[in-house]
């Protein structure tokens, strides 16, 4: 073992936790701050206490399940969990792929069983207790098997390439992978609402009526060709509601959850999706999509250099270096990397919902905008107060606050 990218890994794991665990500290301390003049409408006193309530459960369960999972992982590489599972794989087979499979699908199993529980009592006590849940215990089971093949197929062949290219072609293996990865990124985006959503939820077109007209409507007069509008029935699982565009093209189609349709006025609900239209109209979704490509490229090419290291791998304990075992050390070392890129992109991603905000108070009205910001937060008991360092780490979209206030600029 290398004892010195042993206690990196070690040090990287601890760090990451006690900074979201002072976020959340510091996030909590604002749950009881006064709500800004603009937002005093969104709650009555009742609705508040309960937001305040919901948002407090969740800090304290977080805090719970975060601290599971670290001695889960601190204790699986402090005392050989990786090494057990290394020689668990190699006792069945000698060839690298399925020994790569059989390591990852049984650590994956195992870490989905061993947190099972945290989701179900998220879903079926806390979603519950505040009125959100509406999916049964045989759907929540269901949507997990669901999940499990589709990671196992879908993970399982993408890995397994990404191994037959580095045994092909050795260090310039992340050129191909890399154009693996954005093929399938590109038809993801493309055919997700064909091929990935049918799989957990039915989508109906909208039918014929004043709501389908004044969309249609919105979108010929700022010249958006929108041929596909779809209804999601997300009140199967839970009350909060959402809207969203996907694919390009032809290919491009508005979802709206029913949640939505039910809590939102027809004018709210065009006010949202002219606020959709203004990502698509400033091309923020082909920027995400580039960035998100280029960051992948970006992280398979620092894997290539690292992955032939037999360092990185013995650093999570294993005795025997492998592709699997490499895999794992360096994702792990790569965290602090994802960490900033992460924070840049969540701060353009705050700058794009400013400038979509901006699209529809210009397209359409600033006014219904913010009554339907107010409705959706007040619907999910959304935090109205949280802390700015909390914001710049985690939130990909502005608070509230911000956005009422830019709104009415």
């Amino acid at each position: 073992m290398n004892t010195t990218l042993f206690y990196v890994i070690i040090a990287i794991l601890v760090l990451q936790f006690v900074v979201e665990t002072v976020l959340d500290y510091l996030n909590a301390r604002r749950y009881d701050d006064p709500v800004p003049d603009e937002l005093n409408d969104v709650f009555d006193t009742e609705e508040y206490q309960k937001s305040q309530d919901y948002k407090k459960t969740n800090y304290r369960f977080g805090l719970i399940s975060s601290g599971f999972s670290l001695l889960l992982t601190l204790g699986f590489l402090i005392f050989g969990g990786f090494e057990w599972v290394d020689q668990l794989v190699r006792g069945f087979t000698e060839n690298a792929i399925v020994m790569s499979l059989l390591f990852f699908g049984i650590i994956i199993i195992g870490s989905s069983v061993l947190t099972l529980p945290f989701s179900y009592y998220r879903t079926f006590v806390i979603e519950e207790k505040f009125g959100f849940n509406k999916t049964t215990k045989k759907l929540f089971l269901i949507d997990k098997v669901k999940g499990w093949i589709m990671t196992a197929l879908l993970g399982g062949a993408i890995l397994t390439l990404i191994m037959l290219f580095y045994q092909w072609a050795g260090n310039r293996f992340w050129i191909y992978a890399w154009i693996l990865v954005a093929v399938f990124t590109l038809i993801m985006n493309l055919f997700y609402s064909k091929l990935i959503v049918p799989l957990f939820n039915k989508q109906t077109p909208l039918e014929d009526g004043s709501l389908k007209s004044k969309i249609e409507s919105y979108a010929k007069k700022v010249g958006f060709d929108l041929q596909n509008i779809f209804v999601i029935d997300g009140s199967k699982r839970s009350t909060k509601a959402n809207a969203y565009f996907s694919g390009f093209g032809r290919e491009k189609r508005v979802t709206l959850y029913d949640t939505l349709i039910k809590d939102l006025e027809e004018d709210e609900i065009v006010a949202v999706l002219a606020h959709e239209v203004g990502h698509y109209k400033r091309k923020h979704i082909l920027f995400n999509l580039t960035a998100s490509i280029l960051l992948t490229g970006l992280t398979l090419f620092l894997l290539s250099l690292f992955i032939n290291n037999p360092e990185v791998s013995l650093a999570i304990g294993v005795s025997q270096p492998s592709f699997h075992a490499a895999l794992i050390g360096f994702g792990v070392l790569y965290s602090p990397i994802s960490e900033i890129t992460g924070l840049i992109m969540n701060h353009l991603s705050r700058t794009f919902e400013y400038q979509a905000d901006d699209y529809a108070k210009a397209t359409f009205a600033a006014h219904t905008l913010i009554s339907s910001l107010k409705k959706l937060s007040k619907n999910s008991l959304s935090n109205l107060t949280p802390h700015p360092a909390y914001v710049f780490m985690h939130y990909s979209h502005p608070p509230l606050i911000e956005r009422i206030r830019n709104l009415k600029r």
